[in-house]
């Protein structure tokens, strides 16, 4: 510890002086130490004296406290300033204690085996614990390392030896056998998302195979209609034109109007029914697949897509009728 600390602090509480107090002796303690020295002292007469006699704890000297008590001591200004303007300073070189502010670890508690402060042997955790200084408990812990190194023995260094070889082998196995997992993982689901994806593969050739029977279905009959609906429109065309006419002209074409119209009349149009699709892929999906282990999926077959086979009635006159 710094010889200057040292100055700073009180060799009864072995912390920094607070409010010190100087005996006539010279020697300077903590206020509130020294009150507790002078209350010890009363304690011991059955009527209050006077004046009571204080031992000074480093020279042994007797100072007689007046009635006041500690307070008629004089205070040590000097002291006290510097004091202040220590604590007012950084001090990086000094190691204070973590639980009592700004206070230094100079004391070494015997029990515990670890620097403490004042603080901590008064009003802390360490209260009532044997105690010695620095200096003291350096000698006689300065050779502690080299004794507790001495108690490895060369079979505990060999022993720790092969007990890391040991570890680094377990290890390098467990690795071995997460890599192993690692891999069968990958496999695992590669074989299953190709199987997943044949299956999808399935399903939409399915869907585009019945997509073609649709299409087969509907659009021969949309382009019959449209047929007919042209045949309509130019008949439209045809009788507005004929307001135009000549009466010899009109004549000579309103027979073939009155012909198309007795066709178009007699030709009946078809009635149109939904087609139905079976199986439904979503139905199959909600109902089958969704209730199907993992390990199965290979193995569920693709239904083939149908249509109903209710066909729709049609009636188409002969080609040559047309004309």
């Amino acid at each position: 510890m710094h010889n200057f600390e040292e100055e700073l602090t009180c060799p009864i509480c072995y912390s920094i002086f607070e409010d010190p107090r100087v005996l006539p002796c010279s020697h300077t303690f903590c206020r509130n130490c020294l009150e507790n020295i002078l209350q010890a002292s009363g304690n011991f007469y059955i009527w209050r004296p006077l004046r009571i006699p204080l031992k000074c704890p480093n020279c042994r000297s007797i100072t007689e406290i007046t009635p006041t008590g500690i307070e008629s001591l004089p205070v040590n200004f000097a002291l006290r300033a510097i004091i202040e303007k220590y604590q007012q300073e950084d001090h990086p070189d000094i190691v204070t204690c973590p639980e009592h502010y700004r206070q230094p670890l100079n004391v070494y508690c015997l029990l515990d085996k670890k620097l403490v402060c004042g603080h901590c042997l008064t009003i802390g955790q360490h209260h009532g614990h044997p105690i010695d200084d620095l200096q003291s408990a350096y000698l006689k812990e300065k050779d502690t390392p080299q004794k507790l190194l001495e108690q490895l023995t060369d079979t505990h260094w060999t022993d720790l030896t092969h007990l890391i070889e040991k570890l680094k082998e377990q290890k390098s196995h467990s690795e071995k056998m997460i890599q192993g997992d690692k891999e069968a993982v990958l496999q695992y689901f590669k074989e299953l998302n190709d199987t997943l994806e044949q299956k999808k593969k399935s399903f939409l050739t399915a869907l585009c195979d019945v997509g073609n029977l649709i299409n087969q279905e509907y659009t021969p009959q949309i382009e019959r209609m449209k047929e007919i609906r042209e045949q309509q429109l130019e008949l439209m065309a045809l009788t507005i034109s004929l307001q135009e006419e000549s009466p010899l002209k009109f004549l000579e074409k309103v027979d073939d109007v009155r012909q198309h119209v007795q066709i178009l009349k007699q030709r009946p149009l078809p009635e149109v029914q939904p087609v139905e699709i079976y199986p439904q892929v979503s139905k199959i999906l909600k109902e089958e697949w969704s209730r199907t282990e993992i390990g199965q999926i290979k193995n569920v077959l693709i239904p083939k897509m149908k249509i109903s086979p209710k066909r729709m009635s049609c009636s188409w006159p002969d080609e040559g009728t047309d004309k």
